[in-house]
């Protein structure tokens, strides 16, 4: 039998069959996810599972797939690209979405306990946003800067040290908004803006992509990141430059896709294994005209033609 990684997971054993009593559900979860999907009163049921920031993306995917194969079920869940990751290494999903790679740690612990390598899937690309409340004067930041408002080792901590005057927010501080440790976004941005560098202590650890903009959009003093398909009304988005003074570019499809915008990543869905069945036939039509529409559609930037299955 295989060995749970993480108890945190008995969770979900409720997507394989609510019906199952508590003691038999550690049991249970080792037939969830299998690459190809499981069986479940008469329908074919895809566990996926991972990423915040692709959940919205993930949930319409699913949504419209039901119309395409109704006899087809995807069931979604966020929690965040580690969750998702945790989960396959458990072998309880056949997808799991990720915002950053899987590491060689990760994928010797998916063999070790499944038998299995992950095997990556790049369904599209996100440009990493850099959000600030919508009446905040400041329009562009490079990465340097973020490094000092971010960093342990930082010294800006007022708006004014950014050459701005942040009339909503009285105080001048700057009140940093970040992810919490098992978000593939919170790796990535701690990466990308301070290579093996710690964040400074005080940030407002949040679980979810949507929730980093909304309180934002309610916090003048407030600066953070997430995914660019969660931009609202209430936010502006930061056009971003490498070097402080140089050309800063926004994140768009354009810019993602040219690769100036600094802080742009891949979206990923990982398998145990090639896939197979169901869950070729999905992935499949994710990476289809239909599929990839729902990409731009949610705020994304779709793979260019040369890069999609159909």
């Amino acid at each position: 039998m295989k060995t749970i990684i993480d108890p945190k997971n008995i969770q979900a054993a409720a997507r394989c069959s609510v019906a199952v009593p508590a003691l038999l559900a550690a049991f249970m979860l080792l037939s969830c996810g299998g690459g190809s999907g499981s069986k479940s009163g008469g329908k074919t049921i895809i566990q996926n599972q991972g990423s915040d920031t692709m959940v919205n993306l993930a949930g319409a995917w699913a949504e419209e797939y039901r119309k395409v194969e109704p006899a087809v079920s995807v069931e979604v869940g966020g929690g965040g690209s580690g969750t998702g990751i945790s989960s396959m290494i458990n072998g309880l999903v056949d997808l799991a979405n990720c915002s950053r790679a899987i590491t060689k740690e990760e994928a010797k612990l998916m063999k070790d306990n499944t038998g299995k390598d992950p095997v990556e899937h790049v369904v599209g690309y996100d440009a990493l946003a850099v959000y600030v409340h919508k009446d905040n004067p400041l329009n562009e930041i490079s990465l340097e800067q973020l490094a000092q408002i971010y960093g342990k080792n930082g010294t800006f901590t007022k708006w004014s040290q950014l050459g701005i005057e942040n009339k909503g927010c009285p105080s001048d501080e700057i009140i940093l908004v970040s992810r919490q440790s098992s978000s593939g976004t919170f790796t990535y941005f701690r990466e990308a803006i301070l290579g093996k560098g710690d964040f400074r202590l005080g940030t407002k650890d949040l679980h979810g992509s949507k929730d980093v903009v909304e309180l934002i959009g309610n916090s003048p003093c407030a600066i953070g990141y997430s995914g660019m398909g969660y931009a609202t009304d209430e936010v502006k988005v930061l056009a971003i430059s490498e070097k402080t003074g140089g050309t800063a570019y926004a994140p768009n499809v354009e810019n993602t896709l040219s690769k100036t915008y600094p802080i742009a990543r891949p979206l990923l869905m990982y398998t145990l294994g090639e896939e197979q069945g169901a869950v070729k036939a999905y992935l499949d039509w994710c990476y289809s005209d239909a599929g990839q529409k729902i990409v731009e559609q949610t705020g994304y930037v779709s793979l260019p033609a040369d890069k999609r299955r159909n």
